[in-house]
């Protein structure tokens, strides 16, 4: 993995995705910066790369951080099969207890990790998240996944790199790299949560 989630979604209440709820409309102000097709010819590019990497799908395990980045990882999953005809195992990977602002924040509710039978160790690893931002989250990831096991490579997928890095963090896979100001807001919206796919931006000035 490149030494690269919603990064703003907890690091920055400016931020997005897990902060939506279901069916939520666009606010005013937001406009569309990726809708349905363009989240969809992402999506199907991003798969062809992951699997052109990885030599074929028979070691590859996507885990996607919660909430948006889990359904990120099936849909990826599922293109990967339809490619190859060979299933690809996904699953996700709650970070909570790894976050490095436990104690700035509220207290939150954990999350679900679900592995494959066979664990991590061995697999390329493909993390899927929905935005990257500061890349603490992706960190809080890798020290996470570090107590399951050991896999062969770890990789990161995201739909959309907003900048504002503050660690040595960069995606192998990326949607859309989408320059942001630190007083916008990115939203990722999801049929599976939201009712539509889209991506969404609000506010600041660049």
């Amino acid at each position: 993995m490149n030494v690269a989630r919603n990064q703003a979604r907890d690091e920055d209440p400016r931020h997005d995705g897990d902060q939506t709820l279901d069916g939520q409309r666009p606010n005013d102000g937001e406009r569309a910066v990726l809708e349905a097709p363009d989240i969809n010819r992402a999506l199907t590019r991003i798969a062809h790369e992951i699997l052109e990497r990885a030599k074929g799908p028979e070691k590859l395990l996507l885990l996607g951080i919660p909430t948006r980045g889990t359904f990120l990882a099936r849909r990826l999953a599922d293109r990967i099969e339809q490619v190859e005809g060979h299933p690809v195992a996904s699953g996700s990977l709650d970070v909570t207890m790894y976050r490095d602002d436990l104690r700035l924040k509220p207290a939150r509710a954990l999350g679900r990790t679900e592995l494959p039978e066979e664990g991590v160790d061995g697999r390329i690893v493909v993390l899927v998240d929905d935005v990257l931002y500061s890349g603490r989250t992706v960190r809080a990831a890798l020290d996470a996944l570090n107590d399951l096991g050991r896999p062969t490579a770890v990789r990161l997928a995201v739909l959309v790199d907003r900048g504002h890095r503050e660690l040595p963090i960069r995606a192998d896979y990326v949607g859309k790299n989408l320059p942001t100001s630190r007083a916008e807001t990115v939203r990722v919206c999801l049929a599976e949560t939201d009712q539509r796919d889209a991506v969404l931006l609000r506010g600041g000035q660049r």
